[in-house]
This record gives C-alpha cells, structure tokens and sequence, in this order.
C-alpha cells in the first residue's frame, strides 16, 4: 500500500466546543470508513433521514459559512474549516457524528481538527484513491469578484487575493501548491471581521458564538486579539482554508489550478456547480503508483503522522 491508497481515521477522533453562528455546544466524533464510502455526515441528535452528504448541490446557505442539508430539510453548517482539515490530510473516507447542526468553531481555524487527527493517526486501505482532473477553464464573476479553475499537471494551485478598505487587512495575496507547499500557515489562521460588523452580523442572527477566542476583530488599525495574527498573511489564508474545504465538497480532491479575487464560499460553490454541468469540464481518474510519480497528500502532514 503506498501514500496513493485511500485513508480513513485509525480510530474515533472527537471535538466539542460553540458553533460559531447557533451559540450552541456541539459535539463530533470522526469514526473510521470504508474504502470508497467518501465523508459522510450524521445527526446522531435525530432518528429519522440523519445522514447529509457534504456535496456542492446540497449546499443550501453561503453567508459567512458553508451549510449543507439533505432533502428533508437537515442541516449541517460551518463544515469548512473540517472539510479543509480531511482534504489536506487526505482523508478520504470518515463517518462525521454530530449532535447539533453546526461544527464547532474551536479557535476559529483548521488547527485543532489537524493535531487531533494527527494524533490518531490514519488508516490506509488497498483501495486506491480518485481526483478530479479539470479538463478545460471555467470562470465565474460577480461584478468585480471572480473565480476560475483550469487545467494543471499534477498539482493544485491556489492564487487568491483580498482587498479591503481597511488598514490592517488591505490587499494581501498568496499562492499556494497544495500538495507541495508547508501549509501550516493556512490550517492555522483563523476567520475574521471587522468591528464596525459585529452588530450587524449579530442582528441577522448569525456569530452568536463568535469571541476573540475563535476569530480574528479588526477595529479601525488595530487587531483587537492580545494575541495579534498568527502570520503576516492570517487573513488571505483563511480565504484559502475556506476556499480548499469547499472545493471537497466536489467529493474528491482535484488537479486545478484556481486564481480568485475577493472570493468566498458562495463564488466557489458557484464554480463547481459550472464546472459540473458539462461532463467535458472534469474526468474522474482512478490513481495508482504507476500512473502518478507522486503524492496528493500534503507530504510535510503525512511524514507526521505515518
């Protein structure tokens, strides 16, 4: 078996802490899976029509958070940040349980999710993995926002940019190779707003849970968090931690390369549901040792916990 065969957890990796929107406690487990079962959300908090796969055609609410939910109305929201986590550990198959709607916010990053499953470790099966390979370019715009995928070798390159009318955040950009590049930085920078949009936020009932203990709040030039940013960049990798968990809910991970301005999670959904519609924009491969001189895992994580 080789870093190309599909992975799962060794054994149950469990989170609890606030959802950052509902303000309420919620609790996970990450159970093990079976080769070819992909991820799968539970509610084990009802009976009935509890399972919501994390797909972009379920995807029902992009404000500030990417939510998905089945045909009898159940929801799972916040599931970004966990997403992005599995995608650049290269897990492939889990059992996601929860007792709430929302995932837990914990220090509003990928951080957490990261060093516990590192801690249990993964699971390889003989199975080996798929991805998504981008066949032709698609670009989607909203005024002056826009996002594209186009074809790449044998990588996954993410080019993405900020402009902010504020001091501190200002235009930041970076550029990241998934599969090659350190990508602490990006699993360990956290959400953000400004202070001025508290309120207003609060007031469409969202971020009820929200601290300064899981996001970064810039008041005019200042951070407002003792603790300042994590890295020069904090803002822009999160943009780019959002952006890779939302493209796993294209079901597998991908050989693109992708360049946004002022993106978020409604202009990536947007992008795989065009990328989607016309069969000649994508091929779905079977991957193995012979085919692909090297990984699509982040190699840096997986030396860390093989």
């Amino acid at each position: 078996m080789t870093l190309l065969n599909q992975k799962t957890v060794k054994s149950t990796v469990s989170f609890s802490g606030i959802g950052l929107h509902s303000g309420k406690v919620s609790n996970i487990s990450l159970k093990p899976s079976e080769p070819n079962s992909g991820i799968i959300f539970k509610r084990v908090d009802l009976k009935n029509n509890n399972i919501v796969f994390p797909n972009f055609s379920n995807v029902n609410n992009t404000v500030l958070n990417t939510t998905i939910s089945n045909e009898y109305g159940v929801k799972v929201s916040t599931i970004e940040h966990l997403m992005g986590a599995l995608f650049g550990l290269g897990v492939d198959n889990v059992l996601i349980e929860i007792d709430s709607e929302e995932v837990p916010i914990l220090d509003g990053s990928a951080k957490e999710f990261i060093e516990k499953i590192m801690v249990s470790g993964l699971k390889k099966s003989e199975a080996p993995i798929k991805i998504i390979k981008i066949n032709k370019k698609v670009i989607h715009r909203y005024n002056e926002k826009f996002i594209s995928i186009e074809p790449s070798k044998l990588s996954l390159e993410i080019d993405f940019e900020l402009k902010y009318k504020n001091s501190i955040i200002g235009n930041q950009r970076n550029k990241i190779n998934i599969y090659e590049d350190d990508l602490t930085n990006i699993f360990n920078s956290r959400t953000f707003c400004l202070y001025e949009d508290v309120k207003k936020i609060r007031e469409n009932g969202l971020a009820k849970g929200g601290s300064l203990d899981n996001a970064v709040v810039v008041k005019n030039d200042k951070v407002l968090n003792k603790e300042g940013l994590r890295n020069p960049l904090e803002f822009v990798n999160h943009k780019i931690l959002d952006c890779v968990g939302d493209l796993y809910t294209s079901g597998y991970r991908m050989i693109a390369s992708i360049v946004c301005s002022q993106g978020g999670h409604y202009m990536t959904n947007q992008l795989l549901k065009k990328v989607f519609e016309n069969k000649d924009n994508f091929s779905i491969i079977e991957i193995q040792e012979r085919n692909l001189p090297h990984s699509l895992i982040n190699k840096r994580l997986f030396k860390s916990i093989a």
